[in-house]
């Protein structure tokens, strides 16, 4: 029986609490209870059922080690009648994969989404040199983050100037900079000269990135990011060693785009630990910006 509260259109409790319970175990491949009950906030009894009806529906398992949860691939069906993933990700995957099996360090990449970039695929299972588990879905400032000042850096003017009105409206902390338009002309000149963007570092230095666009004939449609354990090198040997590595990567993926290649489909996928079925995010040209630009809030989702 439907409850009064459920049925006056407001959100169904033990739903929500599900859906926060599946995110929480996509970003690693083993959860503990614990774990669960940090990411989530939600009562370990709770969380306990909430795990025994997600087995009895088969999308996730005990495992063998006590207090382990992982998902299973039955998630996927979740998924299956979503027909909008931008081919671009079929497409750059197989050649992600490829690199960070020959040089070690993950990448990601990257596509617009109303005010940010989107992490749309990365390859941080398929390396131990990471310090999490997955960026899958992470929202990236186009002030701030490597991925989005590559974006924003080699779009074109115009663009750029739709990008900051919108950034200025912004309630991000990230996006405060974009209220001096001369600090963001020096990243853009900067990005440009040295053909490379790289994170603010003051935004969690425990790691670094350096991002470069994919583009599909002459406009930009996605950055690849590059990123390594900050220790490891300095910004300096990670650009003499991996960034022509990183421009070639890049150039592969939009050779395949504009070609229509579908070669990466048919290659057998490599192996890697799983981290569970990626949420799929609706993504936005620039070109539709100024029909939204009078009607988006600013901040991130």
């Amino acid at each position: 029986m439907v409850s009064k509260k459920q049925a006056g259109g407001g959100s169904i409790r033990s739903v929500e609490r599900a859906i926060d319970i599946l995110m929480a175990m996509n970003r690693r491949p083993f959860s503990t209870l614990h774990d669960l009950h940090r990411d989530t906030g939600l009562p370990k009894p709770s969380i306990v059922r909430l795990l025994r009806t997600l087995e009895a529906k088969g999308l996730a398992m005990q495992s063998s080690s006590y207090g382990a949860y992982q998902l299973l691939s039955g998630v996927k069906s979740l998924a299956s009648g979503f027909h909008h993933e931008p081919e671009i990700i079929e497409v750059a995957e197989d050649i992600m994969i490829d690199f960070t099996q020959r040089e070690g360090w993950p990448l990601s990449m990257a596509l617009f989404d109303l005010n940010a970039m989107t992490v749309r695929a990365c390859t941080i299972r398929f390396t131990a040199l990471s310090l999490e588990q997955s960026s899958l879905n992470r929202r990236l400032s186009l002030v701030t983050r490597a991925l989005g000042r590559a974006y924003f850096a080699h779009s074109l003017p115009s663009e750029r100037a739709i990008l900051l009105s919108i950034l200025k409206d912004s309630k991000d902390p990230e996006d405060a900079g974009a209220q001096n338009e001369e600090t963001i002309e020096r990243m853009v000149e900067d990005v440009l000269q040295r053909g490379y963007a790289t994170r603010d570092p003051l935004i969690d230095g425990r790691s670094s990135t350096i991002a470069v666009p994919i583009r599909q004939q002459s406009r930009v449609v996605a950055t690849l990011g590059f990123t390594w354990i900050t220790v490891a090198m300095s910004l300096q040997k990670a650009v003499d060693k991996y960034l022509p590595r990183l421009v070639d990567t890049a150039e592969s993926i939009s050779r395949m785009i504009e070609s229509g290649n579908p070669a990466s489909r048919e290659q057998p996928r490599a192996q890697g630990r799983a981290i569970g079925p990626a949420a799929v995010l609706p993504c936005m040209s620039v070109n539709e910006l100024p029909i939204m630009a009078g009607e988006m809030a600013g901040g991130r989702s």
